[in-house]
């Protein structure tokens, strides 16, 4: 059954303290990975959002790390983990959570994961399913197939591999170093964020510092523009139903219905597709658990709860 919270966000929550420097590092196929980690108990990993990095569980960690072993990964490419030059798609951030479990974690463990991070978290349960014991989602990205699984794409001519597609790219280079010069400026960040935060309060210079500190790595222009041209185009490729229909982990759905991106509509369709679905709607945008982190706090740990109880966790 479907559950709806509603409530204003509540002030003075515990947050994890802001470090410049970072908290953890992994090295991962040669490339230097971000983490946080605290408390004791069954694990629970956190994923972020595009853009985004570990510090945007700043209100979760705390509060989960009171009853759980939490840790909080920067994908790469984002936060303080390495901005790679490398080709980028869903399946490198697959493959960099599934070793972060194998090489970090150890053991069974809960999958987090907001937007991107949601998606990546998907894939890595079907990828890891002995390990991986559920997955929550949060507003997470990710779309479904075409029910006529037709494809649209023809052979590559000379006149376009030659000619037209080294213009189409200088061209898409001139105009995504604008935009990513115009994304990083602290102004037009917190003017996106607000667009998406229906309750705007948490909207502040910890969070808008977490966003423009890695954006001013040397690398990161060059990472924004491979994952605008290859991993945004190439998202068709991995579709929720088929990811969905090797999932046999418990799924729980924390839905900010006021999302201007993701709206609930995508929620139920998972629910019906995924019978093992649990669902909690609340009044909050894009990102819940920043928004309304005392309500997102509580369906997680509510539901975390129901798992830890189960038989198979019992004897893990």
């Amino acid at each position: 059954m479907a559950s709806s919270l509603v409530a204003e966000p509540s002030q003075g929550l515990e947050r994890l303290p802001f470090k410049s420097e970072g908290y953890n590092f992994w090295t991962w196929r040669g490339h230097k990975i971000h983490y946080v980690e605290e408390g004791e108990g069954l694990p629970v990993v956190l994923i972020h959002g595009f853009g985004a990095s570990a510090f945007h569980w700043r209100y979760n960690i705390p509060e989960l790390a009171k009853k759980y072993k939490v840790y909080a990964i920067d994908l790469l490419g984002f936060g303080w983990s390495e901005k790679a030059i490398i080709d980028y798609d869903a399946l490198v951030w697959r493959d960099q959570v599934v070793d972060f479990m194998k090489e970090i974690v150890k053991e069974p463990a809960i999958l987090v994961g907001n937007s991107l991070g949601g998606f990546t978290a998907l894939v890595t349960g079907t990828s890891l399913p002995e390990q991986v014991v559920g997955v929550a989602l949060l507003n997470s990205a990710g779309q479904f197939g075409d029910a006529s699984g037709e494809t649209n794409e023809t052979e590559e001519t000379v006149l376009q591999k030659f000619l037209l597609k080294p213009l189409k790219e200088i061209f898409q280079r001139v105009v995504l170093s604008f935009l990513f010069w115009q994304a990083k400026q602290p102004a037009r960040i917190e003017s996106v964020l607000k667009s998406v935060y229906k309750n705007t309060s948490n909207v502040d210079d910890y969070l808008v510092d977490s966003i423009t500190r890695p954006a001013a790595d040397p690398n990161a222009g060059e990472v924004y523009y491979r994952l605008m041209t290859r991993f945004m185009m190439n998202q068709r490729k991995y579709t929720l139903d088929s990811v969905l229909s090797e999932l046999s982990c418990p799924l729980l759905l924390v839905w900010g219905d006021l999302d201007p991106w993701v709206g609930p509509a995508k929620a139920l369709r998972i629910k019906e597709f995924y019978p093992n679905t649990s669902l909690v709607n609340l009044q909050a945008g894009h990102c819940p658990h920043d928004e309304v982190p005392e309500l997102v706090n509580k369906a997680l740990l509510d539901w975390l709860s129901t798992l830890k109880s189960t038989s198979s966790l019992q004897t893990l």
